[in-house]
């Protein structure tokens, strides 16, 4: 069965276009929603993916309609692919049941891996430029060097390192690695 989904973003813009490509397609059913793409919920969207079976067809009018984001797109089309669900996007003519379309989604999925690749690579030299600025990373230290003082001082008053760790609000493992750290 030809299903189709169409999605407009705000309620100024018109899903008719989208709606007449889709019916001109072929498609039998229509699943439509008026939400940004950058909504997680959005309900037509997982109304259609439930209905999809095996043999299907999904066509969109635009890639941008169905995707979120381009690594999302491939994770909803490769899940298409391991389910016998044809995809079809009408503007970029995009078909995988066609070699030429298969081979053009292979590009666009070699391309995400690129932007992945990239994101990933930016990602870890910013991290790296902040550590140099003395950005530290991770979490705070619940244990500074006043509170070990006064962990000390609780300990030299006769309080065991257990009993001093609960009255601090600490794991005894926190406070008894800190002493050792401080020990020469």
């Amino acid at each position: 069965m030809k299903y189709g989904y169409a999605r407009v973003s705000t309620e100024d813009q018109n899903s008719a276009m989208q709606l007449a490509a889709l019916k001109k397609a072929g498609c039998k059913t229509v699943f439509k929603d008026e939400v940004t793409g950058a909504h997680v919920n959005r309900p037509a969207l997982t109304r259609c993916l439930k209905a999809l079976e095996t043999g299907d067809t999904l066509t969109v009018w635009k890639l941008d309609r169905l995707g979120r984001n381009l690594s999302d797109l491939i994770r909803m089309l490769d899940g298409f692919k391991e389910r016998g669900i044809a995809f079809r996007s009408l503007t970029e003519a995009i078909d995988t049941e066609t070699p030429t379309g298969r081979a053009m989604w292979q590009m666009i999925g070699v391309l995400a891996e690129l932007e992945r690749s990239l994101i990933t690579e930016r990602t870890r030299a910013g991290v790296k430029a902040a550590q140099r600025r003395g950005v530290k990373f991770g979490r705070k230290p619940k244990l500074t060097p006043d509170r070990l003082t006064h962990a000390r001082k609780l300990i030299d008053q006769g309080k065991t390192p257990t009993e001093a760790a609960k009255i601090m609000g600490i794991g005894r493992a926190t406070l008894y690695g800190a002493l050792q750290r401080e020990s020469p």
